[in-house]
């Protein structure tokens, strides 16, 4: 079958032409003499998902995961991360188990598991109860428990250097991120194996022109994905167009949504934390912000409000989150990948979502 559309987005190119399909993958693009519509991108990549549609990840079953994925799927998410923040080990072991590893939703890429090895310093709204000293053991078994992808951890603490190595020869993906590190402790951490860093200049030491902390590190050097939350409260325009500047092609939007995304204000829980969103904006029991309520697909517009090529802006939710934690099958159109693709009309509205060649979504 062939989408009919005008155009796709294939790497950092707008090609014009449809796309065909066939038994669950990309046939060919670029497919001239067709008067389409809209443009087709990969189905967005979200490494950090803490909840949505009132579900908390944390305590989700079966059925929470069917509906957040169902709404996660109306916001053009076709591949995610369920993110786990710091909890008592018996609490994550539960969660980790519960994570699909199949369904008919977006795909499940494994787990994010951020914490519980923290800087007390700089651990935002994760409990201050929750946090502990890097444990090989404790790594161990929480790896055990389910399919682990990404950890967020702070290099800077005593014994995380042997961490990035356990995850390391396991596959999984080492971020640094809730850390006060300095530069030369977040270099040792990249030059050990870290890939990326979780939410940018949040929850981590401030950049200083003789201090520049783990932001310095990461944008100063080609190899570490930097991922920020793009909703206007975490970062200033200015410091997103800094960023972009500096590390344009590594810069992963993630939306660090809650419970609450895809949803109305009110009351909501984020693991053993209460919170609350008022006017589209998620705070803890400080009025510390506490995730977002943000959409991947409001990130992209975000993203191109402020200046960004639609390619552009669209790698950052797709190739680069992939690419970031080794996954090869998702985030790009090409010939003989699975069809995980979004339409998108000219004014970046969503009209349909595919996973493996079905439309999931039709508008």
């Amino acid at each position: 079958m062939k989408l009919g559309v005008a155009a796709a987005v294939i790497g950092d190119t707008l090609v014009r032409g449809d796309v065909e399909l066939d038994d669950g993958r990309i046939v060919r693009y670029g497919i001239a003499g067709t008067n389409g519509r809209g443009t087709a991108v990969p189905g967005f990549v979200d490494l950090q998902v803490n909840g949505f549609a009132d579900v908390d990840f944390l305590r989700a079953d079966a059925d929470g995961y069917r509906r957040a994925g169902a709404a996660l799927l109306e916001s053009g998410v076709t591949s995610y991360l369920p993110t786990l923040i710091s909890a008592p080990e018996a609490e994550l072991v539960a969660a980790l188990a519960e994570v699909p590893r199949d369904g008919d939703g977006p795909r499940i890429l494994g787990a994010h598991v951020e914490g519980p090895f923290l800087s007390p310093r700089r651990r935002g709204v994760h409990p201050a109860s929750a946090l502990r000293d890097p444990d090989p053991a404790l790594l161990e078994r929480l790896l055990a428990a389910g399919p682990v992808r990404l950890v967020t951890l702070a290099p800077e603490l005593p014994g995380a250097d042997e961490l990035i190595d356990l995850l390391s020869a396991r596959g999984v993906a080492a971020a640094i991120g809730h850390t006060d590190a300095t530069a030369i402790q977040a270099h040792a951490a990249f030059d050990r194996g870290a890939c990326c860093v979780t939410h940018l200049f949040n929850a981590m030491r401030p950049l200083g022109h003789r201090d520049p902390g783990v932001v310095g590190a990461a944008l100063a050097r080609p190899d570490v994905t930097v991922s920020i939350i793009l909703d206007g409260q975490h970062l200033a325009a200015e410091t997103v167009a800094f960023v972009w500047r500096a590390a344009a092609g590594r810069v992963a939007l993630v939306t660090d949504a809650v419970a609450g995304a895809g949803g109305s204000d009110g009351s909501y829980s984020l693991g053993d934390t209460d919170i609350e969103v008022t006017g589209g904006v998620a705070r803890g029991p400080n009025g510390e912000l506490a995730g977002s309520v943000l959409t991947m697909i409001q990130a992209v517009r975000n993203l191109v409000a402020l200046g960004a090529q639609l390619s552009e802006a669209v790698n950052a939710a797709t190739a680069v989150p992939a690419a970031a934690i080794g996954e090869k099958t998702v985030g790009r159109i090409d010939a003989g990948l699975p069809a995980d693709l979004v339409v998108l009309d000219d004014n970046l509205e969503i009209e349909k979502v595919f996973v493996g060649g079905r439309a999931l979504v039709v508008v």
